[in-house]
């Protein structure tokens, strides 16, 4: 798909996975430049702020151990929201939702949401996230995350840079600049999230702190959910070529 949209670059960055990202590195022929790459969910009361990690070394032993206890939470937490789910009148089956997952070690609310709409308590993805496994949403449960040092430690110590993904959807620029001074490496300015105001500020804050700019379409492959494919929302090929150089303050 990226290829088709003629992209330079692609950077997979899945939550607490390494899985699509393996199954890309080695491929041959021509297409996109992979960047190695993965997000994490972070534990801050009160906002949700998520880390990105880029040019790391995917075997690094412990980055493989923490994704492996994400991915047992998960398991975990998939099994909870059902069974919170079926309490709130929206019985959908758990063995169901792993199948839908398929081979994927992070099974996620997309797979639940998916049975959700299957089982047709919602007519699409969108909207079972919307009523019921949204955050703060009756249905929704919360997964272990780590705290951000923590996480911002692990993707250094496996020789990879971290960027303090989309800013502004933390919703309290204090905590976007709290977070910056983590040691993080650069700052998603560029997201579909962001409109031109948002982004200026965060060009501005980059400028401040002396991070890399970085930019992502954020795409899940959701239908209803913009982009909804690969090229609709692009950052210029010379951020990437940058974000592979060391950082200079």
């Amino acid at each position: 798909m990226a290829g088709r949209a003629g992209l330079s670059h692609i950077a997979v960055t899945d939550h607490d996975t390494l899985d699509g990202l393996l199954a890309l590195t080695g491929r041959t022929g021509a297409g996109p430049a992979l960047i190695p790459g993965i997000e994490f969910s972070t534990d801050l009361p009160g906002c949700e702020v998520h880390i990105l990690g880029y040019h790391f070394d995917p075997a690094d032993h412990e980055l493989s151990r923490q994704i492996s206890v994400l991915a047992r939470d998960r398991l975990d937490r998939a099994e909870r929201m059902v069974a919170k789910l079926a309490k709130l009148g929206y019985p959908v089956s758990y063995e169901r939702v792993l199948a839908l997952a398929g081979d994927a070690s992070a099974v996620g609310r997309p797979h639940v949401a998916a049975a959700l709409v299957e089982k047709g308590h919602f007519p699409d993805v969108a909207a079972a996230f919307a009523v019921v496994i949204g955050r703060d949403k009756p249905g929704y449960v919360p997964h272990y995350k780590l705290k951000p040092g923590d996480v911002v430690a692990l993707i250094k110590g496996a020789g990879g840079l971290a960027v303090l993904a989309h800013p502004g959807l933390v919703g309290d620029d204090a905590v976007v600049r709290a977070m910056l001074t983590l040691g993080m490496d650069g700052i998603e300015v560029y997201h579909p999230g962001h409109d031109r105001a948002a982004t200026a500020k965060y060009l501005a804050m980059a400028a401040e702190y002396g991070l890399a700019v970085t930019g992502g379409s954020d795409f899940h492959g959701i239908p209803g959910r913009f982009p909804e494919t690969l090229g609709e929302f692009t950052v210029p090929a010379y951020l990437a070529l940058r974000l592979a150089r060391p950082v200079q303050a």
